[in-house]
């Protein structure tokens, strides 16, 4: 095989996602495990979700929406934009290789920042294009930093905002400094996959820049939506650039079931409302855990904290699944003492808390 594969395919490393929760019961003998560790919704589905998916169960032998044209148009709707400049993707991941098919080619470069999501530096490496890593200060984007490595080769600048798995974020001084310098032929990818959460007053909201013909907004229903298993994102462009990734997207790309999850969930605005208060207070009671410990730790943004336990990540992963919880190590992303912990429900962080206070 190796003579016939592309030869910068075989240095990619593959994405390592979080393991089952069903695996690891059967490995450990347990009867209990708490994942807090893919950033997911802790209040499960919502139930109108329930309903709608029950009430449509006879319509799902048949192919879905090609185009989500009813969910395109209740979305359209309800953040005031044309339904002409979104499209869907399964999850947002996939509008991130419509990005990386439709503008990279080999040799071309594509910017991010260090401790960035994984997902990008590995699909310019399936384009066999050149990543290019720029320093992280203070665990957050060099905007002017980036801004200065932009050359005629560059094609892409991905920039995750809030950011995983630092849960840190870009103010709008700092951006709209930073677009005065990008060329227009230059797409700026802003994922916004965490733009639920945030609380900060100068945070740049995607919608104030996707119009401006080079910037391209990604956005999720896996996080605060709690649609994770469904696979349903979008992303926010031009009406030209969503023609062009419409010539890249699959067929039904975005499965029946999804669409109709997704539907449902943007009528259930209290259990949105209800997921954010969840967050928000257990991010306070975790944060006033980690200062009784006098544990090093990231404020975020999003629903996850990273913290400095100050040991080996991957031995204390361990030990927390063995104890029946799952959180992230950090190592792949250089945090070789960190874990990233998603704010689960009060019960669950209780539970961490006392195991880590047992572990450190």
């Amino acid at each position: 095989m190796k003579k016939i594969l592309k030869s910068y395919i075989e240095s990619i490393q593959p994405y390592e996602p979080g393991k089952p929760i069903d695996e690891a019961k059967r490995e450990l003998g347990l009867q209990e495990i708490i994942k807090l560790a893919s950033n997911e919704n802790p209040l499960g589905v919502s139930p109108l979700v329930k309903e709608r998916i029950i009430e449509n169960i006879d319509t799902f032998n048949r192919y879905p929406d090609g185009g989500c044209w009813r969910l395109k148009k209740k979305l359209s709707q309800q953040l005031g934009v044309d339904s002409d400049e979104i499209i869907f993707g399964n999850g947002s991941n996939e509008i991130i290789e419509f990005i990386a098919k439709g503008f990279i080619e080999p040799g071309d470069e594509v910017i991010s920042s260090q401790y960035a999501f994984l997902v990008y530096p590995l699909l310019t490496k399936v384009c066999d294009g050149r990543y290019i890593e720029v320093a992280a200060k203070e665990y957050a984007y060099d905007l002017s930093a980036i801004a200065e490595r932009i050359t005629k080769k560059t094609k892409v600048v991905f920039l995750a905002n809030p950011n995983n798995p630092t849960g840190t974020y870009f103010n709008n001084k700092d951006f709209d400094a930073f677009l005065a310098k990008v060329p227009d032929n230059v797409i700026v990818c802003l994922d916004e996959a965490y733009v639920d959460f945030v609380d900060a007053t100068d945070y740049p909201d995607g919608l104030d820049y996707y119009q401006r013909g080079n910037v391209v907004v990604l956005r999720t229903f896996s996080k605060a939506s709690g649609l994770a298993g469904f696979r349903i994102g979008y992303g926010l462009a031009t009406k030209e650039l969503i023609c062009y990734f419409n010539k890249i997207r699959q067929p039904f790309n975005v499965n029946a079931v999804a669409q109709c999850a997704a539907e449902a969930v943007l009528d259930d605005s209290p259990f949105i409302n209800k997921t954010k208060y969840i967050v928000r207070g257990g991010k306070r009671f975790l944060y006033k855990a980690f200062d009784v410990y006098g544990l090093e730790y990231i404020k975020s943004q999003t629903n996850f904290i990273l913290v400095n336990i100050k040991k080996d990540s991957r031995d204390i992963f361990n030990k927390c699944l063995q104890r029946g919880v799952v959180v992230r190590d950090m190592k792949a992303y250089g945090f070789d003492t960190y874990i990233r912990i998603t704010v689960g429900l009060p019960q669950e962080n209780e539970k961490l808390v006392s195991i880590l206070e047992e572990l450190l």
